[in-house]
């Protein structure tokens, strides 16, 4: 069953959320810090952060400029600062290979570091008005109710993903780019995976409606936890060095976790595996960038 082009377009159009990024002149750097700082990050968590960025990295060169534990300590506690990493690697090819502007098309996007074929259609959607179908958890929910009439997505499937959403774009490319955040901004507000307004849908025909809002069948999801994971004492680390001068001594990160010192010294190892943190030839530590900084150990 296809979707209804107009009847989703108009009610984008009146309910359409005022988010930074949507405003006029925001620029195809811009939208790709959005983009890569909303992967497994609430709108409301990434808003605030994101002007902040604007206003000091508002070109690649700017942020190719600052070292990475510069941008390690703007990231915060936005979680995955991988991503922040990737971002900051990413800034100095733009800076370098692309005249300090952001590509327009996927494949030159899809070649740049950290990059992934998520976030480089939605750039080239978002930023540059391209018809390329995006699809993310939200987009995927939308279709397999109002399309496939199932309650809830199956496993991921790159080609089938876009293939599904590809045949729902409208041919003109201006509308497509609008319909493309159209529907996303549905399975956001809308048609959620807890609860949805059904009531308040603007389509007209949903397969899932049609056939009695049949229960998900699929194995259990798993759910998230983070509080004594891994990553939770990755975060308490990491926030040791974001809050430094420098590189600090082993005793000052060994008290953030005494409950589990195996998995304290895990995580710090982890850490160093992924380049976020770096440790000093006298054996302190440091945020990435910081670890042959002169400074004495500091003790927070």
């Amino acid at each position: 069953m296809p979707i209804d082009t107009v009847r989703l377009l108009g009610w984008f159009d009146s309910e359409e959320r005022d988010l930074p990024w949507r405003r006029p002149g925001v620029t195809g750097w811009q939208i790709l810090m959005s983009e890569i700082m909303l992967q497994q990050t609430p709108v409301s968590r990434v808003a605030p952060i994101w002007e902040q960025w604007v206003e000091r990295w508002p070109v690649p060169s700017k942020m190719a400029a600052s070292s990475q534990a510069e941008v390690l300590r703007a990231w915060g506690k936005l979680g995955y600062p991988r991503r922040a990493l990737r971002l900051h690697m990413c800034a100095g090819v733009l800076a370098a290979e692309h005249g300090d502007v952001v590509p327009q098309d996927v494949d030159t996007l899809l070649g740049l570091p950290g990059i992934g074929a998520y976030t480089a259609r939605a750039v080239a959607c978002f930023a540059y008005g391209q018809r390329v179908p995006v699809v993310d958890t939200n987009v995927r929910r939308v279709v397999a109710r109002a399309v496939h009439g199932a309650a809830e997505p199956g496993n991921p499937s790159t080609t089938r993903d876009l293939a599904d959403v590809e045949a729902l774009l409208p041919r003109t490319t201006a509308r497509a780019a609008r319909y493309s955040a159209a529907l996303m901004e549905l399975g956001a507000l809308i048609c959620t995976a807890k609860n949805p307004a059904c009531l308040l849908c603007p389509l007209p025909e949903c397969s899932w409606i049609e056939a009695g809002r049949p229960a998900y069948t699929g194995p259990a999801k798993k759910v998230q936890k983070f509080a004594g994971t891994d990553r939770q004492v990755r975060g308490k680390l990491m926030s040791v060095l974001r809050e430094s001068e420098g590189p600090v001594e082993r005793a000052t990160l060994d008290v953030v976790w005494l409950s589990d010192p195996g998995q304290r010294d895990r995580a710090l190892h982890s850490l160093l595996l992924d380049g976020l943190v770096e440790q000093t030839e006298s054996g302190l530590f440091a945020l990435a960038g910081e670890g042959d900084a002169a400074s004495p150990p500091v003790r927070v």
